[in-house]
């Protein structure tokens, strides 16, 4: 069966999907789903898996994707984190067949994306990025969809868009925030970042929609955008090679809504002020621009200890697990994180005190039992032979 794409994809397969639930972390799986599509969910995405381990580990597969499908649970998208295009691929292919597409996530900002280099933290790898959907596009038999976060510069958010587009995405999921827009920094979306991506056309039929207040004029509105997108079909005008989109420019546009008012203007200015002092405070420690405000907490620290090292530039790299590439346990014995450690140490019957395990003691241990228990039936075996053979000549 042929793959669908652009607007066959999301009209067929997504079904014209308007109520998406997004993905989330640990949180997204089958129940929830199902929940939501009960509640008027469209379209839902299974939680972000890690490729890597999904192509290592069977268990993995069964309890995150292969044991958390169902008829009613359609359509569904499974999303997943990858640096590395040949493992994302392997991990796809062995996920196609339980959903109806995959999606990769190049916006996750939290601090575990940055250690295991993948997320929002690929976004200036365009060349990377290219071949990973490249390949998903050319191998797999669902379509590839992906999902970003913005730059500070509009036209490079649009280039970036626009080669992702190029390279096979069949679905973009634009998040409205940079890099550094999470925690206390998160601040509101930008819906100017959205927009550009998405480009619009017939502004002036979109801001007289904004403005109807009757059915009357809504209806007015509606025929004209009809009347002009016929004119476009009658004309031979292809639009969607034009504006380089997926589906055709009258489906699927975001709605904009106003900035927030200035809290200044309603006399606010002082609270409006500690609660920026506030969030400065709290400046992420995986920041990438280094802070002269510590917060209470860290004060509390460096009272502790003077000599604590705050400075994210100068913290030490972490070093990357030999087997999955997560960071490693600093005192590891094997340097594998405790999932790699567990598995290793669990084989070998070797301890890692590091990350608690023992199962080297646990075995000299039982060992030890049991060579107590066949002494303890050796001594008590000649008392009972001459019980026996006393017993025996009366």
């Amino acid at each position: 069966m042929a793959k669908l794409q652009g607007f066959d994809f999301w009209k067929k397969t997504l079904k014209e999907a308007c109520f998406v639930v997004a993905p989330m972390v640990d949180q997204s799986e089958l129940a929830w789903r199902l929940l939501s599509r009960r509640h008027g969910a469209h379209l839902c995405y299974t939680p972000m898996l890690h490729a890597q381990v999904f192509v290592r580990d069977a268990n993995y597969r069964r309890e995150n994707l292969y044991n958390e499908v169902c008829e009613e649970d359609r359509p569904l998208i499974t999303q997943f984190c990858a640096n590395d295009p040949e493992v994302f691929i392997q991990a796809a292919l062995l996920a196609q067949n339980y959903c109806d597409a995959i999606d990769l996530n190049l916006g996750c900002p939290q601090m575990i994306a940055k250690r295991g280099h993948y997320g929002v933290f690929l976004q200036d790898e365009w060349e990377l990025l290219e071949k990973m959907v490249r390949l998903a596009n050319e191998k797999l038999s669902v379509p590839i969809t992906c999902k970003i976060r913005v730059f500070e510069d509009v036209e490079k958010t649009v280039r970036y868009a626009r080669m992702l587009e190029e390279a096979g995405c069949q679905l973009l999921t634009v998040h409205g925030r940079t890099k550094d827009q999470k925690g206390a920094l998160t601040g509101v979306a930008s819906w100017e970042h959205i927009k550009a991506v998405r480009l619009q056309i017939h502004q002036d039929l979109r801001e007289e929609l904004a403005k109807v207040k009757t059915m009357e004029s809504l209806a007015n509105v509606s025929t004209q955008l009809r009347l002009r997108c016929q004119d476009e079909i009658a004309k031979g005008k292809d639009t969607e090679k034009e504006s380089s989109l997926p589906f055709p420019h009258w489906i699927c546009q975001p709605y904009v809504r106003p900035p927030p008012k200035d809290p200044a203007a309603k006399g606010n200015g002082q609270e409006s002020e500690a609660k920026k002092t506030v969030c400065q405070k709290r400046v992420l420690e995986d920041s990438d621009g280094a802070t002269q405000t510590l917060s209470k907490n860290k004060l509390k620290k460096r009272s502790r200890n003077p000599n604590k090292n705050f400075c994210p530039d100068q913290k030490p790299k972490y070093i990357k697990c030999e087997q999955c590439g997560n960071p490693k346990g600093n005192k590891c014995v094997f340097n594998l994180c405790r999932g790699c450690c567990k598995k290793k140490s669990y084989k070998e019957v070797a301890n890692c005190l590091s990350h608690g395990l023992k199962f080297k003691t646990k075995a000299e241990r039982c060992k030890a039992e049991e060579e107590k228990e066949t002494e303890m039936e050796r001594n008590c075996s000649p008392p009972q032979l001459l019980l026996h053979q006393s017993t025996h000549l009366q």
